[in-house]
Parts: C-alpha cells; structure tokens; sequence
C-alpha cells in the first residue's frame, strides 16, 4: 500500500498534516501527532502494515499491539478518503 499522489504530507511544528490536491476526492485538511506523522512518511513507499509498525517501534516506546491497533485505525480512516493506493 502507498499515499494516493493525490495527497501532500505536510509537518509543521510536530504536527503532520494531509492536504489534498484539487483531484483528491477528498476536500478538506487531516491533522495528526507525530505517531501519524510516521504512519504517513512511511506510505510515501510502497510499504505494508508491518513495516510501519516496524518503524513506529524504532520510533516510540509502546506495545507492538497497540501500535497495530493505531496503525489500523489511520489506514482505515485514510481509505476512507480515498488516500490510500493499494
């Protein structure tokens, strides 16, 4: 799975944000901390769920599980709006 190029990471301050471009079929802002901030860079690549929670664990102390169950929920929520290229 990767970032549909139809969306832009931007982090400013700590804070990531995703901006979709006019083609997006999405329209409006996401914002997240820095866990999803990682969650993001890491689809800039064709990447899979263990992956990122790879680099969450490099990242953040924390439960692999509950880091599953964050990057699950990021994923889900980002295929919702169509950011997401299997």
């Amino acid at each position: 799975m990767k970032l549909n190029k139809k969306y832009l990471i931007y982090n400013l301050d700590g804070e990531t944000m995703l901006i979709p471009t006019a083609e997006a079929p999405f329209h409006g802002l996401g914002q997240g901390n820095a866990t999803v901030g990682v969650i993001l860079n890491c689809l800039t690549k064709d990447t899979t769920k263990e992956e990122i929670i790879d680099a969450l664990s490099a990242e953040f102390d924390g439960s692999r599980q509950e880091m599953a169950e964050d990057v699950s929920s990021v994923i889900s929520k980002l295929r919702a709006i169509g950011a997401i290229d299997e």
